[in-house]
């Protein structure tokens, strides 16, 4: 037994310190997801914690504030996923996320989970996201991306995002609350385009982005979906 106990012991310490563990706080001016301001276009206050693996196995959890239409007014992620490096310039990324609302008292449910997929190449990366129910149970839901970072001096980069979020069909899309009452869309685009640097032990982000969606599409006619600069301040733990 005790034999046994020392070799559980030992197998968790040599986990232990194949582990990395790190941590990350972040102030912004408004929480966008996807194009969409989470917080009614305020101020919103973000961290999480993650542990990677020497095997490239990873972990983690992120929170945010979000609007008072989540009861709770607050999100709390949980992920889990692999990351491998399939050539020198060519890296992988799949994993599992789980979206929730503690203290969701919304009708119906808002919790949601996704999988997810990427693949890098140099500064490229594409990447897919599937929900078989997506949030507020709104069906199926595909969420597919481009990114690309590039260098502009050695400590600030710019950073260009597009991405395509598409429902089941119109009538999902119109639950979900975009596009007209009378004529619900099954899809958007969001976008971005940032500046980013570090400095002072921060790094720094200044980031224009938006959606294709007007006023009149957009939750009934909210400026959730317009187009805005965000500046956010992070601090690695």
């Amino acid at each position: 037994m005790k034999q046994l106990l020392a070799g559980i012991l030992a197998m968790a310490a040599g986990y232990a310190a194949a582990a990395e563990f790190s941590g990350n706080l972040t102030y912004a001016t408004d929480y966008r997801f996807r194009g969409i301001s989470q917080v009614d276009r305020s101020q919103a206050i973000q961290g999480g914690f993650d542990i990677e693996l020497d095997n490239g196995l990873y972990f983690g959890t992120w929170a945010s504030n979000v609007g008072d239409w989540s009861g709770g007014t607050i999100e709390v992620d949980y992920y889990g996923g692999y990351a491998m490096d399939l050539s020198e310039s060519t890296s992988a990324d799949v994993g599992v996320i789980y979206y929730g609302y503690p203290e969701d008292d919304a009708d119906p449910d808002l919790d949601y989970v996704e999988v997810y997929g990427s693949l890098s190449f140099q500064d490229f990366t594409v990447g897919a996201a599937f929900s078989n129910d997506y949030f507020a149970s709104t069906n199926t839901f595909w969420y597919l991306y481009g990114d690309y970072s590039l260098g502009l001096a050695e400590n600030v980069s710019l950073d260009l995002h597009l991405g395509w979020n598409l429902f089941k069909d119109k009538e999902s899309g119109g639950a979900f609350g975009i596009g007209d009452v009378d004529d619900p869309d099954d899809s958007y685009i969001d976008y971005s385009v940032g500046l980013g640097t570090s400095g002072m032990g921060l790094d720094w982000g200044l980031t224009l982005l938006g959606t294709n969606l007007s006023k009149s599409e957009c939750f009934d006619g909210t400026k959730l979906c317009n187009t805005s600069v965000v500046v956010s301040v992070s601090k690695s733990l």
